[in-house]
């Protein structure tokens, strides 16, 4: 029997999600793996293990952002050819980075109807790997999502890519208002930590984020 090999991954394609499914898959495999986030090399942690691990395991919904977006970075990468079986009311944007419970995991990996029609009509300038899981689970699981990331991310600074932060942007004012700058809502209730990662840091940020490890993460 001949090994299936798998083809190289293209950003803004949907090569990005065959890649996540993939991920997904091979962690199910595993029955004690009841979390699954999806980091990149840019990404670090905002607190200790503990305090991360016990924030997911303890959490009622997963924590993927699910907006309507009626600009056209939203609304108007949605195809017409979707329809009947996705309508532009059903159409969600998030970012990419999520972190789901093993219930919705295998929804995303098992999910045979809407996948194809994504592939065949979220062509560039669609961007799949950001609206294929928001629309599967607003159509389909919203109640087990809390819409929401627990990936920082800064995006005021305009352009289609996020701020990036190198060796000046690391002090403990600037991952500490990160970290407990904001609140949320959390299993009915309302919290400080809202974000358990940040992006995107750049290599020239690891020898000041190991200084002030020890202090913020314990």
């Amino acid at each position: 029997m001949t090994k299936k090999r798998r083809g190289p991954v293209y950003w803004g394609t949907s090569s990005m999600i065959d890649a996540e499914r993939r991920l997904l898959a091979n962690a199910l495999l595993d029955i004690s793996n009841q979390r699954f986030v999806l980091l990149s090399e840019s990404c670090i942690p905002l607190f200790n293990f503990k305090i991360i691990y016990n924030y997911l395991m303890d959490s009622h919904l997963s924590f993927l952002g699910s907006f309507d977006d009626p600009r056209k970075a939203g609304r108007g990468r949605y195809s017409p050819q979707m329809w009947p079986i996705i309508n532009i009311t059903d159409w969600r944007k998030g970012a990419q980075w999520f972190e789901v419970h093993r219930h919705l995991a295998m929804h995303i990996v098992s999910d045979t109807k809407y996948y194809p029609i994504f592939q065949e009509h979220c062509l560039m300038p669609c961007y799949m790997d950001e609206h294929y899981i928001p629309t599967l689970v607003n159509l389909l699981y919203s109640e087990l999502n809390s819409n929401r990331s627990i990936t920082w991310v800064d995006w005021s600074r305009g352009g289609p890519h996020p701020a990036k932060f190198g060796w000046s942007a690391i002090t403990n004012e600037f991952l500490n208002q990160i970290r407990c700058g904001s609140t949320c809502p959390y299993n009915g209730n309302t919290t400080k930590i809202c974000f358990l990662f940040a992006r995107k840091f750049l290599p020239s940020a690891l020898e000041p984020l190991l200084r002030v490890a020890p202090l913020l993460l314990g």
